[in-house]
């Protein structure tokens, strides 16, 4: 593993497919350009929209969606992630997976995790969200991709942010870098974003990359932004703000090396097993 740079896309989407790959175009040239190797994109980045249109262009969204990933990818010649869109159900017509992908710069699909912790949660500020409507949630532990470069990346997707224990998994399996991208909403956001994950990663000593949506979507759908990297101690690095753009960061291992010898949490876990 060497030092480089990651970069956390924060973008609004909106339910226009063309437009939103446009825009996430715009800002992997602009990252690339930084000179960032790991660019995230955040979750629903292809397409934001009503639960029922979502599902209704799945099938077109997951095309464009991996076409679109493997090009970039080897345009830029950077580890892109795909933070989370539709992927049909075969056996399900009503229920796509909440898939999100790791493309190496080759233009390889590296990892794959379909969304296991899906949002039904009646927010205070009355909105109401069943993920589990539309979706059909996982069944898997997050694979994870080991790069001689990049570290040993794993991957979970927004309100998998609330459980430890998928990251406990992903630390047991040696992450360097966990990525959390996420459409947090604006409520819950302001409240429940930076700490959680800051939480993540001084738990795990691993660094946490969470590309994130900004801003209104469409009707009274608003989400939180502040994409932000996070190293092994908690330190917030970058921070997008509440304006579309990037968080953009440096990963190095001497870094994350420092944090393991000073805090060998992991180290002294009594209940590793339950």
């Amino acid at each position: 593993m060497k030092p480089y740079l990651a970069a956390a896309i924060q973008m609004t989407s909106r339910p226009d497919l063309e437009k939103n790959l446009s825009e996430a175009e715009e800002l992997i040239e602009l990252a690339a350009r930084k000179g960032a190797e790991l660019i995230g994109l955040p979750e629903n980045f292809a397409f934001l929209g009503k639960e029922e249109d979502k599902l209704a262009q799945a099938e077109e969204i997951a095309h464009r969606s991996e076409k679109f990933l493997k090009t970039m990818a080897q345009r830029f010649q950077i580890t892109l992630l795909g933070g989370g869109f539709p992927v049909p159900v075969e056996t399900n017509a009503q229920k796509a997976y909440n898939t999100a992908l790791v493309i190496d710069k080759d233009g390889n699909e590296v990892a794959r995790y379909r969304k296991v912790h899906l949002f039904d949660v009646n927010v205070p500020d009355g909105n109401t969200y069943l993920e589990s409507n539309t979706v059909m949630a996982g069944e898997d532990f997050p694979s994870l991709y080991v790069s001689e470069d990049l570290g040993t990346i794993g991957l979970s997707i927004c309100y998998d942010v609330r459980f430890p224990e998928l990251y406990r998994y992903l630390s047991a399996k040696g992450a360097d870098v966990i990525c959390v991208p996420a459409a947090f909403t604006a409520y819950t956001g302001k409240d429940h974003w930076k700490p959680l994950l800051q939480a993540r990663a001084i738990e795990n000593t691993c660094y946490v990359m969470a590309p994130a949506q900004t801003g209104n979507h469409y009707a009274r759908r608003y989400t939180h932004g502040h994409a932000m990297i996070i190293d092994p101690w908690g330190a917030i690095l970058a921070d997008a703000g509440e304006s579309p753009g990037m968080a953009i960061a440096e990963i190095n291992p001497s870094r994350l090396e420092q944090v393991r010898q000073q805090m060998p949490s992991l180290q002294h876990r009594v209940f590793d097993k339950y």
